[in-house]
């Protein structure tokens, strides 16, 4: 018996769940230490051209593919061209790695809102908040607990479906997720001194208008979208055939960009009152190093620190989600499982990875993989770093490429038009969009490829 597909309710449901993948941890606290990295406005101003240009379209491409087809990622190019159903398979692995990762970052936020519930307890000195994260992410089995808690919560939501499950949480959490940005916002900018913050922030400063600011807004914007990896062709298959999907498409990216500046209009002040600028360069663990110090020389901190890690949590969640949706449907329609059944086979060899890259953030354990790329050579690093290298700097640019490649060389922009234009709805862009899959999108990847293989140069 054929397996009826889920649908989007409204387009609303499918809007907010799509943003809901969109917005994730790196618009939170990524972005504002890029914001700071490569120089305020000028990074801004790239940044949205960015997702103007290139996010926009390969979005609205995917889209197109998964509602043409009605099919996951793996079985929409089996039916477009079986030779390119290997791009399918690219994002499937993508977000199966993607994911084993993801939640155990989510289990950390997790501890963190746990931590300020009961009351902030960092400890004393002048680098209680590193020691702190530190011990704790270095810790065999506790992180792997929040991790595990985090997960269940992806696979509750997943296991219900599409309308009933995903729609409906999403519904919720999104708006929750603009509530307490916009209360974080407000506490920030009224804060005494913000102003110098705001101006940092947004200023354009021609000097910084160069290759590294460009590279810098290239790196953010393409990974903060979620393209490239197949999330967009499979909730663009569940997606009404009544749908405007130039609109929807719009939407979307308007509201990730939206999470993204708030979230640096959020941080940025405070940061720039209490630590100053260099206070924002910490990399991956600025959220959890960097702003609890800063949360506690702030006057109500903890309710401000717990309102933090509580919208870091639902940009981690509903981002998880879409991962884990995109896995099931695979496994749901490839090999004819229910969805409880393909959860349980994901996870198990999934939880394998995910040991890995918690055990391997403790370098005492030499729990290290080989990675080459043409700048160092071959490598051996710890295994988290090789986990999220593999996506962010090899998978995601080459799904992405192919993607581009696909729509405009393959099955054709012609046809994508077709799907985008249907019920008579005109696309005004429709030859700009051409232009842009075809030529500039992709000689875009190819540049994130040659920063990211070529000079070894992160860029998520």
């Amino acid at each position: 018996m054929k397996q009826s597909r889920g649908q989007w309710a409204s387009s609303l449901g499918f809007i907010l769940a799509a943003s809901g993948s969109a917005v994730g941890l790196g618009n939170i606290w990524k972005f504002p230490g890029k914001v700071a990295s490569y120089g305020g406005g000028a990074f801004i101003l790239c940044y949205v051209l960015i997702v103007a240009l290139v996010g926009f379209p390969v979005m609205l491409a995917e889209i197109s593919i998964g509602r043409s087809t009605q099919k996951n990622v793996v079985g929409a190019f089996r039916k477009l061209n079986r030779r390119w159903t290997f791009l399918g398979g690219i994002g499937v692995i993508t977000l199966f790695v993607i994911l084993s990762y993801y939640c155990i970052v989510g289990g950390w936020v997790l501890k963190y809102i746990q931590v300020y519930l009961t009351g902030a307890h960092f400890g004393v000195g002048e680098t209680a908040y590193q020691d702190y994260f530190v011990n704790f992410i270095s810790k065999p089995i506790e992180p792997l607990l929040w991790g595990t808690l985090f997960l269940a919560m992806c696979v509750y939501v997943v296991v219900r479906g599409v309308s009933k499950g995903i729609e409906r949480v999403s519904k919720f959490l999104m708006p929750c997720l603009f509530l307490i940005l916009l209360a974080i916002v407000i506490r920030s900018v009224t804060l005494p001194g913000a102003k110098e913050g705001l101006q940092y922030l947004f200023t354009v400063r021609p000097g910084t208008l160069n290759g590294n600011t460009l590279v810098g807004a290239l790196g953010q914007a393409f990974f903060s979208l979620s393209v490239g990896m197949g999330i967009m062709v499979t909730y663009g298959s569940y997606v009404p055939k009544r749908e405007n999907l130039v609109k929807s498409a719009a939407f979307i990216c308007t509201i990730d960009t939206m999470v993204a500046i708030l979230a640096g209009i959020a941080i940025v002040p405070v940061v720039f009152i209490t630590l100053g600028a260099e206070g924002l360069g910490q990399g991956g663990g600025f959220a959890f190093m960097a702003l609890p110090q800063v949360f506690a020389q702030m006057p109500g901190g903890i309710v401000f620190g717990c309102l933090f890690f509580m919208l870091l949590f639902l940009a981690a969640l509903t981002s998880a989600i879409s991962v884990l949706e995109s896995c099931v449907a695979f496994l749901t329609e490839e090999f004819h499982m229910g969805r409880l059944k393909a959860i349980v086979v994901l996870t198990i060899p999934m939880a394998f990875l995910s040991a890995g890259y918690s055990l391997s953030q403790s370098e005492v354990r030499n729990l290290n993989l080989p990675w080459f790329d043409f700048a160092y050579g071959i490598q051996m690093l710890p295994m988290n770093a090789v986990l999220e290298k593999f996506t962010d700097n090899l998978m995601i640019p080459l799904g992405a490429l192919g993607f581009c490649l696909f729509v405009g060389w393959v099955w054709g922009t012609k046809n994508a038009l077709h799907e985008i234009e249907l019920d008579g709805r005109t696309f005004r862009f429709r030859r700009a969009w051409s232009f842009l899959i075809r030529f500039l999108a992709p000689a875009v990847i190819v540049l994130i490829l040659y920063f990211t293989l070529g000079k070894g140069q992160g860029l998520s």
